[in-house]
């Protein structure tokens, strides 16, 4: 994979290219093993597709930083681990339920609940050997604030405690500072961990890190806005995933509390300010800039 040329940057071809790079890598990462229910089973949903916003958003930060993309490569396989990890997991009859995901029936729909588990605890393991074993190239200094990264994101300050706090809430009343400390966490955190530990690998400086962060919450926010509007506003076969399940659960969305309007304009707002935290960084930045409109531009 080359670094992006900016005066000669084609959004559209940047996001195909870099989809392949990581739909290859993905699929090298689960090589042939036992046993293989539970092989089959990551592999499922690993490969199920998928924008892959997140790996494409960790390279691209590695990009910012002047390193070599190619190197956070085995980081950015390691995000879409854990972050499918979290959809086999959220999808689960005990969390959120729900039977369809990328297009097809979720995992625990085809091998059972038992499986899903495994299959998304196995997915998160091996997320921290791809980092800490399969990263050749990297300082073991930069590695290791990389595996402390994934760890918070993974763990109770970041995806398991935003689950907690959903589940929680369903049913219930919910304020805007509630709804933000979800998605901040369930969604966010993750997205945040992208940006960062891309450029952790290249040896971002404390300042960039800070931007970065704030971009980070800002394209968070706004894409977990995104969702909640087309959970609203479009349907199953367009979405691959339930459309209207939050309704169903009585979950507070965006919408809901703020209408779709204000949601939209809110969304807005929030990539506004994500792009304007990387502005100094110039045309270095031409890839973050052009994922945050995609985010608030996408349909599904």
């Amino acid at each position: 994979m080359n670094k992006v040329n900016s005066s000669e940057f084609d959004f559209e071809k940047y996001l195909i290219e870099t989809k392949k790079v990581v739909e290859d890598a993905l699929d090298f990462s689960l090589s042939p093993e036992k046993p293989e229910i539970l092989r089959e089973s990551m592999r499922y949903s690993l490969l199920a597709g998928g924008k892959r916003i997140r790996p494409i958003l960790c390279l691209a930060s590695c990009s910012l930083a002047g390193g070599d993309p190619n190197f956070a490569v085995p980081t950015a396989v390691a995000i879409e681990m854990i972050h499918t990890m979290s959809l086999i997991h959220d999808d689960l009859p005990s969390m959120d339920n729900d039977d369809l995901r990328r297009g097809r029936p979720t995992n625990h729909k085809v091998y059972g609940d038992a499986i899903a588990i495994l299959a998304g605890d196995a997915l998160l393991t091996r997320a921290f050997e791809m980092v800490s074993l399969r990263s050749p190239g990297v300082s073991p200094e930069r590695l290791l604030n990389v595996v402390g990264e994934l760890s918070l994101v993974a763990g109770a300050p970041g995806l398991v405690g935003g689950q907690v706090v959903d589940l929680e809430c369903e049913g219930k009343e919910v304020d805007l500072e509630t709804l933000e400390y979800i998605h901040l966490h369930k969604t966010g955190a993750l997205l945040k961990a992208c940006v960062r530990t891309g450029a952790m690998i290249a040896g971002a400086d404390t300042k960039m890190l800070e931007a970065l962060t704030k971009y980070a919450r800002g394209i968070g926010l706004a894409f977990q806005i995104i969702d909640d509007i087309l959970d609203v506003t479009s349907n199953s076969e367009i979405l691959g995933k339930t459309a209207g399940k939050d309704l169903l659960a009585d979950k507070t969305t965006y919408p809901k509390l703020l209408g779709l309007e204000e949601s939209k304009r809110r969304a807005l707002s929030l990539v506004k300010n994500a792009k304007e935290a990387i502005m100094p960084w110039g045309e270095d930045a031409i890839c973050l800039i052009a994922l945050a409109d995609f985010i608030t531009n996408r349909d599904r």
